[in-house]
């Protein structure tokens, strides 16, 4: 199992929990923490044992964003992650799941401050939950500079555009229950419980059929921008080989016996 200074990396069950560790940055993304994420995230496409991925923040914070003087990896802090960066130049982009979609799913649980490249990297997550303090938003504008993390072309594609146009535009702070009621997370829980409901979720995805989940996920992705027609067909190829599969048979004898299925990604 893996993990830098700033990314701790521990197994609960089936689930992966990733947690971003700089509190005293408020979790701004630091090199030693991009390349604890990156290695998280192919470690739990490598681990057929690992079913979910939760992402979290220590401290009360999720994520405050870039903090470049750290990305460039200047003194002490991250100076022996430079190698991985020049070895991978995309190696960042794929830490922020701008350049890479982990094949299990990711549930972010948010406490917090989640802005800038925080909410940047949430919008590369696929379930998200917050306390009811927690507050999101890109401020780039604000600064003259441009969420290049992937947002001006995502973030239309999960929200409405008016309000994507909104909070790109305007750089204000949003409330937890502004981002759920735009769309932006599914739950708001009391604060310092999204990481228990993040698990919760996680437990329900990880007592499904393995093949099925990824298979489900992949389809939603791939078919997003496609046509109906288009859409359709992909989803047949990628639904119909899982019912050929033992976890497909598994399931349909552990309903007939009214017992919980054993699952074995075969």
């Amino acid at each position: 199992m893996g993990g830098t200074e700033h990314l701790t990396v521990q197994r609960e069950g089936a689930t992966l929990v990733l947690t971003l560790n700089r509190p005293e940055a408020r979790n701004a993304l630091s090199l030693p923490m991009l390349v604890g994420l990156y290695d998280g995230w192919v470690e739990a496409d490598e681990d057929d044992a690992i079913r979910s991925i939760v992402l979290t923040g220590a401290g009360g914070a999720f994520c405050a964003g870039m903090d470049l003087k750290a990305l460039a990896g200047k003194g002490m802090e991250g100076e022996q992650y430079r190698d991985r960066l020049k070895a991978d130049p995309d190696l960042h982009w794929k830490a922020m799941l701008r350049h890479h979609r982990p094949r299990k799913p990711v549930i972010a649980a948010v406490e917090g401050h989640c802005v800038a490249g925080g909410t940047e990297i949430l919008q590369g997550t696929d379930i998200r939950v917050a306390g009811a303090s927690a507050t999101f938003g890109l401020f780039e504008v604000r600064r003259g500079l441009f969420p290049i993390g992937g947002s001006t072309v995502r973030l239309q594609r999960q929200i409405p555009r008016t309000h994507a146009l909104e909070m790109l535009l305007t750089g204000r702070p949003y409330t937890a229950q502004e981002a759920a009621d735009i769309g932006l997370i599914g739950h708001v829980v009391p604060d310092g419980t999204a990481l228990e409901k993040a698990l919760a979720v996680a437990e329900q995805i990880n007592a499904c059929g393995p093949l099925a989940v990824e298979a489900v996920k992949a389809s939603v992705y791939e078919t997003a921008e496609l046509t109906e027609t288009d859409g359709l067909a992909a989803e047949l190829r990628r639904g119909w080989p899982v019912f050929d599969t033992a976890d497909a048979k598994e399931g349909s004898r552990a309903f007939a016996e009214k017992r919980p299925p054993v699952y074995r990604r075969a």
